[in-house]
């Protein structure tokens, strides 16, 4: 990544409808440079997708949990054991937003989220619902101080200071 990789990246992240049109007369760049960009940045894995991106709580999901699942490492009579089969099951709980394999007290953390404390208790009995968990572990989110984020990260890659994009 360079500095024009940055520059188009937080162009992207400010205005996510921007059209290449615009974005190249906004960088400076002809219009071909920025597809071309752009079809790279997508190639190498570095933009995953275009979609919007969605607030739990303005769904009616405003708390956020975090999981830790100790699970059975060898697979149980019926093949429900082990991570793949986990996150198997856990991708089938649309309130389990993401998860993750991990080291330490753990096997697998999970960031979910329920419409409230009461539903918190649906969505960990959903989870503790396959044989190959074991135990869990909740962490309740109280407020989020730093928003998952990329931004920075990408803007320290190309060159550019994360501090001229803080927040971001």
């Amino acid at each position: 990544m360079d500095e024009l990789d940055g520059r188009l990246l937080a162009l992207l992240h400010d205005e996510p409808r921007v059209g290449v049109l615009e974005a190249s007369r906004r960088l400076g760049v002809a219009r071909g440079t920025v597809q071309a960009r752009l079809d790279k940045l997508v190639a190498r894995g570095v933009v995953t997708g275009w979609g919007p991106e969605l607030e739990p709580a303005a769904l009616g999901y405003p708390v956020t949990a975090f999981l830790t699942l100790e699970i059975r490492q060898a697979s149980v009579a019926d093949g429900s054991g082990g991570h793949d089969a986990v996150a198997a099951h856990l991708a089938a709980i649309p309130e389990v937003l993401e998860a993750h394999t991990t080291t330490g007290t753990g096997d697998l953390v999970a960031r979910v989220v329920a419409r409230s404390n009461t539903d918190l208790q649906r969505v960990i009995d959903a989870v503790l619902a396959s044989d190959a968990v074991v135990r869990c572990s909740t962490t309740i989110a109280l407020a989020t101080q730093v928003a998952y984020r990329t931004l920075p990260l990408a803007l320290r890659a190309a060159g550019r200071s994360a501090d001229s994009s803080a927040g971001r």
